[in-house]
């Protein structure tokens, strides 16, 4: 079967694409330099699937060890590439160090790739990329506003990257999946989203407030021109998402690709706002949340959801599982962390 690089493959979306790739057949090695991940999690996915995942500690930002690491794995048919910075209010604090991480490790994987006969990418980008769309939900077609946060300003960066290098390098076959806001947990609580420190995503943010972690939830802004006048996102669960990369993957092995860059959206089409969230988040998991309403936060879009058909259709992959469901799991996550720590 053929083997697959995946880049951050220890981080929350990483390591539940791994799972998926494995229990598919693939051969997978991981790289991640353990910044924001957890070296226990390749023990985890160990215990999913029955086989540990080839795993070596490296940052994609040192050149030689790039040249280095693709010299030893001559046979990678493929690349997922998740390894980034990716916290949107770290990101407006912290500009220099999202450009460096998030676009010369970008750079030095293509240049290495390039040397290749032929090589299926798949880029981890976001749904960032469209700003404040004009129109919603959100096609593939809507044109790249100025970015909100320079998090968002990377992803718009590597895609233009990658299209200008599959545009004079025929033997790089790339798929950008723009995914909107990944949440949950693999059913087993074995993998889940894991954040050092104050989580910058709302879902951990709730369970670690509902488990007694933090004291409060903080809505950051109630008086957006939405229904209730909170911010509205597209939550996809992790599994769902983690299938649609092995369905981009195998579009691009099997060479069922309609050029040699293309772009998807991926999400579930149907946006909830924050208050909404933590409705549902009560609901599923019979706990009370306690909340907030403060400022808004820098960087924030008011709505972002996707129109999905493009992958529906051409990828023939659609979300399968519910909101309520992803809160459940990612609820079922926070328990059984915390019982591990206690």
């Amino acid at each position: 079967m053929s083997t697959i690089l995946v880049t951050g493959g220890l981080g929350f979306i990483g390591s539940h694409t791994v799972v998926v790739l494995q229990q598919a057949g693939y051969e997978v090695i991981i790289i991640d330099n353990l910044s924001n991940s957890s070296i226990e999690v390749k023990d985890r996915i160990a215990q999913i699937t029955g086989k540990a995942p080839t795993f070596e500690q490296l940052d994609l930002r040192e050149k030689g060890k790039v040249q280095d690491f693709f010299h030893r794995y001559p046979n990678i048919d493929g690349v997922i590439h998740f390894a980034a910075s990716k916290a949107v209010g770290e990101s407006v604090k912290k500009p220099l160090l999202y450009y460096e991480n998030n676009i010369t490790s970008l750079i030095y994987i293509l240049q290495e790739l390039q040397k290749r006969e032929n090589t299926a990418f798949i880029f981890s980008s976001s749904c960032t990329v469209y700003g404040q769309a004009d129109k919603l939900p959100v096609t593939e077609d809507a044109p790249f506003k100025q970015a909100e946060c320079p998090y968002g300003n990377t992803k718009q960066i590597n895609e233009e990257i990658i299209r200008d290098t599959c545009a004079v390098q025929p033997n790089i076959k790339a798929i950008s999946l723009r995914y909107f806001n990944p949440i949950g947990a693999h059913e087993s609580a074995l993998i889940g989203e894991l954040p050092n420190g104050i989580p910058q995503n709302l879902i951990p943010y709730i369970t670690q407030t509902a488990i007694g972690l933090r004291e409060i939830v903080s809505v950051y802004g109630d008086d957006y021109p939405t229904p209730d006048g909170t911010c509205i996102r597209d939550y996809i669960h992790i599994v769902d998402l983690a299938e649609a990369h092995l369905a981009a993957l195998e579009r691009l092995l099997q060479n069922r690709n309609s050029s040699n860059y293309e772009v998807f959206n991926i999400g579930t089409g149907k946006g909830s706002s924050v208050l909404e969230v933590i409705k549902a988040f009560e609901k599923a998991s019979g706990q009370n949340l306690p909340y907030k309403i403060v400022g808004r936060r820098e960087g924030d879009v008011i709505a972002a959801y996707a129109d999905t058909q493009k992958a529906n259709k051409e990828l023939q992959w659609r979300a399968k599982l519910s909101l309520e469901e992803a809160l459940l799991s990612a609820w079922n996550w926070e328990k059984k962390l915390r019982n591990k720590n206690a």
